[in-house]
């Protein structure tokens, strides 16, 4: 049995910060390293995008500067994380947070906001340099703040699925890669630029809801009910994510 089995668990108001102010402290070199990489990767892919798409649509440009922004929280919470959760899978690290009186949900949501931190000030420098280059309205500026909360719990729970449900850590880290990819692919390519066809079905991926909703509040008029259902759909979505992470977490104790 358990420490946690013995003593009762640590309520999660405590127990989540702990494990939050640890995971900075552990991961303040290596985790620096990546965001300065994550920031410079989206930073490139919007010169490199303003040179072809500058004078597009306001929409599409929109678009773009939201993706790549955000591409930088998925880089980090759903990339990274799913290697960090596999490798402590694989390695027996589970086994260590499994000893302590805390919940599953405790650990998942602790090391999830960790790496979710890392990705602000890469998100912000990518979308100030991006509003810039693609002459977008500031005024709203503000919703990424709320996109990066909303964005950070869908890809942070999709990346902790990616990193728990596997057996092998190089499924993890394969599934954390495609993850990204598919989240800067779907961002960074406007949807007027999809065929017609397949419009429908990228409006409906829950991965896509943040960096529309963030590229609507970048344009002259913003569809604010759009805008408030999609971080809703967002952050439920997410919420869900990180609630089947943490029995993936309780079963990978278990086995």
């Amino acid at each position: 049995m358990s420490v946690a089995g013995r003593r009762g668990p640590t309520p999660l108001a405590a127990a989540v910060p702990a494990i939050y102010t640890a995971q900075l402290s552990r991961a303040k070199a290596g985790g620096g390293a990546m965001a300065v990489v994550a920031t410079l990767q989206s930073v490139g892919i919007v010169v490199l995008l303003h040179g072809t798409g500058g004078t597009a649509a306001e929409e599409s440009r929109a678009t773009i500067v939201a993706g790549a922004a955000l591409g930088v929280v998925a880089f980090l919470a759903l990339n990274l994380l799913a290697q960090r959760f596999g490798a402590l899978k694989s390695g027996g690290g589970l086994d260590y947070y499994g000893s302590l009186p805390i919940r599953p949900a405790a650990v998942v949501l602790g090391l999830s906001s960790g790496y979710v931190t890392f990705a602000i000030p890469g998100a912000v420098v990518t979308a100030a340099i991006g509003t810039a280059l693609f002459d977008l309205p500031v005024t709203y500026g503000w919703m990424l703040l709320v996109t990066m909360l909303t964005s950070g719990i869908t890809f942070s729970g999709i990346g902790a699925l990616c990193g728990l449900m596997p057996s092998r850590p190089e499924i993890a880290t394969l599934a954390g890669q495609l993850g990204f990819t598919l989240v800067l692919m779907l961002g960074v390519i406007p949807p007027a630029s999809w065929p017609s066809v397949l419009r429908p079905v990228r409006a409906a991926l829950p991965l896509t809801y943040d960096i529309d909703a963030l590229a609507g509040a970048l344009t002259s008029a913003p569809d604010w009910p759009g805008i408030a259902a999609r971080l809703a759909g967002s952050a439920a979505f997410g919420a869900c994510c990180l609630a089947v992470a943490a029995r993936s977490y309780r079963n990978a104790l278990d086995q």
